[in-house]
């Protein structure tokens, strides 16, 4: 347990998992909590995998004023859907990984600047601007051969946002260094931020800002670097952070 470290003037929000329980909504009592933050102008900035036009709904449901981080932090966005900051994959290496994970048999998604492919590839990668690639598999032995055969390519970075999962932006970027660019642009350093995510695709932030909290669904090596576990994702735990840190 920790006092509230620092005066918090930003919460960074992972959605899956942690602003949203498992029907993918965000309950009442949490929405009334970050109205409240907003009210005392506290910035509250979602910080995802997901791209852009899928995170962008709850963003308005919230009534958010702020910023958006997408794909992992492979964009920064105004909520007036202003681009800030951009990181692409090189197409070869997208088309590397699409033929890896083909050969090893997992199931693929892949994020485009102009839309999301899951289960079938482009005809041509070279067409398109690429943010993030994934894979999953309830297959370890699968991910484990992903893990192995991505490692031998050089400028990735390789997190997951469910422990099922691999997910890989160029090296880098991640939501910290995302949210290093948010504070910025609002002027307020990372230590002024409260960070709360689940996985290993939130695990930077949780450990530089200045509070970083673990959902208690979150997987065992978020717990371990968090200054603080809060309840789970279906028992309004960004809701409880908020009100013991930020209030």
């Amino acid at each position: 347990m920790i006092d509230k470290m620092h005066e918090i003037k930003l919460i960074a929000l992972d959605m899956d998992g942690t602003l949203l329980n498992d029907d993918h909504e965000v309950s009442n009592h949490t929405q009334e909590v970050i109205a409240k933050a907003l009210e005392n102008d506290v910035h509250v900035v979602l910080s995802t995998g997901r791209w852009l036009d899928s995170c962008y709904p709850y963003a308005e449901l919230l009534k958010l004023t702020s910023y958006l981080v997408t794909a992992n932090g492979g964009e920064v966005w105004t909520v007036e859907k202003e681009l800030l900051e951009q990181h692409l994959l090189g197409a070869e290496k997208v088309e590397k990984m699409w033929n890896i994970g083909e050969g090893i048999g997992v199931n693929m998604w892949m994020i485009s600047t102009d839309g999301v492919y899951r289960g079938e590839r482009p005809n041509n990668f070279y067409e398109h601007k690429w943010l993030k690639f994934g894979c999953d598999s309830l297959d370890q032995a699968k991910l484990d051969k992903m893990v192995e055969e991505l490692s031998y390519i050089k400028g990735l970075e390789l997190t997951n946002s469910l422990p099922t999962n691999i997910e890989a932006n160029p090296e880098g970027v991640s939501k910290a260094s995302a949210l290093k660019k948010v504070c910025q642009e609002i002027g307020i350093t990372m230590n002024e931020v409260m960070a709360v995510g689940d996985s290993l695709n939130d695990i930077k932030m949780i450990q530089e800002a200045g509070v970083g909290v673990a959902m208690g669904n979150a997987q065992e090596a978020i717990k371990n670097v968090a200054d603080h576990i809060t309840d789970t994702n279906n028992n309004d735990g960004v809701a409880k952070a908020i009100e013991q840190f930020v209030f």
